[in-house]
């Protein structure tokens, strides 16, 4: 009996592949027959992945296996507009991937039965049609992120309406998937760029109702209202809800330093801190800067704030800490707070988080951190910046109401930034109304339900391990 072959295609971001990476890991789990391919298509941006693919490359685990897509030229896309850079770079790696998978279906010894391919990278289904196997997209973005993409496209498509007129607009849309109308401000610039973004993702959402089905890295009870909205058009695919789908062990990179904070923490009382993180692109002007140093020590809570410096202009790689902490916070900030704050470049999130000192956490709203957050039932203080996290902050505090608005409409994206600073007073106030205990906070204990709903999903005869088993038996059987 031949082995069957699965080709995943995951897009060069933390957020996307480690889930992607976590997901196949679960497929061969319950599937032994299955074996397991993952392309990996370098970008030559460094985002903190070098470490972990090198890991992946070294290691050998059963039925996988991993391929380098060879590079191409970056002058070919890296001068294209930075929303619709990548996409052009997909588009140069296209032949080599068209090769692998080509050889991978010519093999005698296992049966191709199709393609999981990160919805960034979705204009790779031309090669699975090619073979005549389905391709399902796999979406590290929330269920009713995706809802959003497929009402502004049928908004584009059906009623001829330019999306990115919504710029700086005070209007509200009411999407099927969120409940409560969602106010334009929140919507990712992408969807609002004039330069190719806004297009680009019209075209992904209408390439994805061709696929075969979409994985979601969500659960059914943290978007039931998303799912049966998404499940009741005809016109999209069947949804396999799988999340939380999280790496919970898989933090190898900066050990010493990981070990340094976590003893720190060892010495904090339970549910004291509040650790402040925004992910790998996470970054503030220095006079935002000094008012969040401000509000910490206002606030005289414990903190962990991983501070980042911007990226350099032209430059591919993230810079993990300050040079010089000084030049950036407030003078003697450092010599105040030493008693009960620690400043760091890298963090260790999911360590972190799962640390019983930690009572808060004020993120950036990416919807991985999202979900390890509440994996952890650690309650959030919504901090966005870029791509889809504002939408993420307003999910979180306006549908669901299991975070703290500090800023909703906060951007530090590529053509559209905040001018306004948040005063400290504002930052502290939230920071307050985060950390209070479960006798005071209703949404401490919606957070602390969620995390059990979460846990439940992923065990036997739960929601998310039922889809798995759903989707497995559609593409293997």
């Amino acid at each position: 009996m031949k082995t069957a072959e699965l080709v995943f295609m995951p897009a060069w971001s933390i957020s996307h592949l480690v889930p992607m990476m976590e997901m196949a890991k679960l497929f061969v789990a319950r599937y032994e027959q299955l074996s397991v391919t993952i392309l990996i298509m370098k970008y030559p941006v460094e985002i903190g992945l070098g470490s972990y693919i090198e890991s992946l490359l070294s290691t050998t685990i059963p039925h996988f296996r991993f391929l380098e897509v060879p590079q191409t030229d970056p002058n070919t896309y890296m001068s294209k507009p930075p929303h619709t850079r990548f996409s052009a770079f997909i588009e140069t790696q296209k032949a080599h991937v068209r090769d692998i998978v080509f050889d991978i279906a010519r093999s005698e010894t296992t049966q191709f039965k199709g393609c999981i391919i990160d919805m960034f990278c979705i204009t790779l289904a031309d090669i699975a049609d090619e073979l005549n196997v389905p391709s399902y997209v796999f979406s590290a973005p929330s269920a009713s992120f995706l809802g959003l993409m497929f009402h502004l496209q049928s908004l584009v498509d059906e009623h001829n309406i330019d999306v990115t007129e919504y710029k700086d607009s005070d209007a509200e849309l009411f999407v099927p998937s969120y409940t409560n109308p969602v106010p334009a401000k929140v919507l990712p610039s992408v969807l609002l760029d004039k330069e190719g973004g806004s297009a680009l993702f019209v075209s992904i959402a209408r390439r994805l109702r061709e696929t075969k089905g979409i994985v979601v890295n969500t659960f059914m009870e943290l978007e039931s209202h998303a799912l049966k909205s998404l499940a009741a058009d005809i016109k999209i695919p069947v949804f396999y809800p799988v999340g939380p789908v999280l790496n919970l062990t898989g933090e190898g990179k900066n050990s010493e330093e990981k070990t340094i904070i976590l003893r720190w923490l060892d010495e904090q009382p339970p549910s004291s801190v509040v650790f402040m993180c925004f992910g790998s692109f996470g970054s503030f002007r220095e006079d935002q800067v000094k008012e969040i140093a401000l509000a910490l020590e206002r606030s005289k809570h414990h903190f962990l704030w991983s501070l980042r410096p911007p990226r350099p202009k032209d430059k591919t790689k993230v810079p993990l800490e300050y040079s010089n902490l000084e030049k950036v916070i407030p003078p003697g900030f450092l010599e105040r707070t030493a008693g009960i704050g620690k400043v760091i470049g890298w963090a260790p999130q999911v360590s972190v988080l799962s640390h019983q000192a930690i009572g808060g956490f004020v993120s950036h709203c990416g919807w991985n951190s999202i979900l390890e957050s509440l994996w952890f039932g650690v309650p959030m203080g919504t901090w966005p910046l870029y791509a889809e996290q504002q939408m993420n902050a307003f999910k979180m505090v306006s549908e669901l109401g299991i975070a703290v608005d500090i800023k909703i409409d906060y951007r530090n994206d590529h053509n559209m930034k905040t001018e306004v600073i948040v005063r400290a007073e504002e930052i502290e106030s939230k920071i307050m109304e985060m950390m209070m205990d479960e006798t005071r906070s209703e949404m401490r204990m919606k957070v602390k339900e969620m995390k059990e709903k979460s846990r439940l999903a992923v065990m036997e005869k739960g929601s998310s391990y039922a889809a798995i088993g759903r989707l497995i038996e559609e593409i293997i059987m």
